[in-house]
């Protein structure tokens, strides 16, 4: 097993201990009058779907989190695009007209699909083997142990949506690719939120895009806490300008 999955099983066995004991009861209390106690359980939430709905927050920056909500609340009607299907998706999902999500895990989409609400559709769209791609590009992944695979469908499957969409959020698979098409199905005055910004291959395909756009957008760089884990991470919002 590796050492995240160590880890959570570790969150999990002491998120037990505290329900017995009557502390869990406590921290949920506190989570629901303070930003700083829902900080501090979400670390007892890490990649539990369920849990991580309950709190109503998506797995970016509190900060973005923030700014996106209120973005939203001056687009009624907003569309939605995600790359990478979660608590992002419920999130979105209570804020938005209609959200749509592509997603690479067949399993992770099937555990996801029961707490999606009417509004939002998974589109799932796994990779396939880049030995069998001689004909075209290939599109990988950086993330370790996804070298020998190709996510030219999944990025591309945008193509296949009806666009523009108000917000599109790439915190998926090949993630420099997917944010290469989402700054073209975003509508006018629309937002792209980036995740894990902390990751330098991320950063570098925020500057190409704002190379490309010739200074026409706004990035913001936010810092902070985040859910689930009890350290700062980043999370980028792209405007681009028409």
């Amino acid at each position: 097993m590796t050492v995240k999955g160590l880890y959570v099983r570790f969150v999990r066995a002491l998120r037990g201990v505290l329900r017995v004991t009557g502390v869990l009861r406590l921290l949920d209390r506190w989570a629901a009058r303070s930003r700083t106690g829902l900080w501090v359980r979400s670390w007892l939430s890490i990649y539990d779907l369920d849990e991580l709905v309950r709190h109503d927050v998506p797995w970016w920056t509190f900060d973005s989190a923030d700014r996106v909500e209120e973005f939203l609340r001056g687009r009624p009607g907003a569309r939605a695009l995600e790359w990478g299907s979660g608590a992002s998706t419920v999130w979105l999902a209570a804020r938005c007209a209609a959200v749509v999500s592509i997603e690479h895990d067949v399993d992770w989409a099937a555990s996801v699909r029961p707490a999606l609400p009417p509004n939002a559709e998974l589109r799932v769209v796994p990779p396939v083997d880049a030995r069998t791609r001689l004909t075209r590009d290939v599109v990988p992944s950086a993330k370790p142990g996804f070298a020998d695979l190709d996510f030219a469908d999944y990025v591309a499957e945008v193509d296949r949506v009806a666009g523009p969409f108000d917000l599109v959020v790439v915190d998926g698979r090949a993630r420099e690719a997917c944010l290469e098409r989402a700054v073209g199905r975003v509508a006018r005055g629309g937002l792209v939120v980036v995740d894990n910004v902390d990751r330098a291959r991320y950063r570098d395909a925020i500057a190409r895009v704002e190379q490309r756009l010739g200074g026409r957008a706004r990035v913001t760089w936010t810092r902070g806490r985040t859910p689930t884990l009890p350290y700062p991470t980043r999370t980028a919002l792209l405007e681009p300008s028409p």
